[in-house]
């Protein structure tokens, strides 16, 4: 069921979704050379507590999952799909980065990634990191009442097989309100004009998930929770939480840039 947010909901997820921002412009701040996942987490625990703000992906456990999750953010690192487990691991000179993270605040959610490479870039990063922000682009363009789910995908999907990436199928974006992940799917890749119908009030997370050989596939490491790429390639992961409004698309997670 998908529930429809008033204007004052909205305003309330926006507020919830300034927070994922700060966390996530501090955590990209803070990233170099020797610095650990576990110390990019605590980074993001911070601005989560500064703001009275608790985390949706800490204890956070859905059906896959062998454990709760521990952590505020997921890190994933250069062959790391999404949903990373932050660790002692220390970042590297030219490591790719995806960083998502969550908010509650007064009962709302906001759910937000970025990529980013560490150090010196490998100009192959930088172009994956860029059509997956031009993904998200068109994907939250298409985010305007009178459109479908659908169109949302298909936006999104002809970005990334059009400059030759992968999509790993069956993960993807979702609706957000009182909780992190709620209806409806939003896939990476689809047909336009199917799907459910975007009507005001809807508020959905748009999040592309690349990976750089074009191939598709994808495993489960021992973690349980970490996807990885099948063949060792590298992947950018990147999102906002956007609402649908009568004046085209809110973006509620919004971020200062670097």
């Amino acid at each position: 069921m998908v529930e429809l947010k008033t204007d004052t909901s909205i305003d309330a997820m926006h507020a919830a979704g300034q927070v994922v921002g700060r966390a996530l412009t501090a955590v990209r701040r803070a990233a170099g050379v020797g610095v650990s996942l576990l110390e990019l987490d605590e980074v993001a625990r911070e601005v989560l507590r500064e703001a009275g703000a608790s985390s949706p992906f800490l204890g956070y456990r859905p059906s896959f999952a062998p454990t709760p999750f521990p952590a505020v953010i997921c890190a994933s690192v250069n062959d790391a799909i999404v949903h990373g487990i932050p660790t002692r691991y220390r970042l590297h000179d030219g490591d790719l980065v995806s960083i998502d993270c969550g908010a509650t605040l007064d009962g709302w959610a906001g759910d937000s990634a970025i990529s980013f490479t560490v150090g010196r870039p490998r100009p192959a990063d930088l172009r994956l990191v860029e059509t997956a922000e031009r993904a998200l682009a068109a994907g939250i363009e298409a985010a305007v009442p009178g459109n479908r789910v659908g169109d949302i995908a298909h936006a999104v999907g002809r970005v990334c097989r059009t400059a030759g990436y992968g999509i790993p199928h069956g993960f993807g974006g979702h609706g957000v309100g009182r909780r992190m992940h709620e209806d409806p799917d939003v896939p990476n890749e689809g047909r336009p004009g199917r799907g459910l119908p975007l009507r005001p009030g809807m508020v959905l997370a748009i999040e592309p998930m690349l990976i750089a050989s074009g191939k598709d596939a994808y495993y489960a490491a021992e973690d349980g929770w970490t996807l990885r790429t099948a063949d060792g390639s590298r992947a950018a992961h990147v999102e906002h939480t956007v609402a649908v409004t009568e004046s085209g698309p809110r973006i509620l997670t919004a971020r200062e840039t670097p």
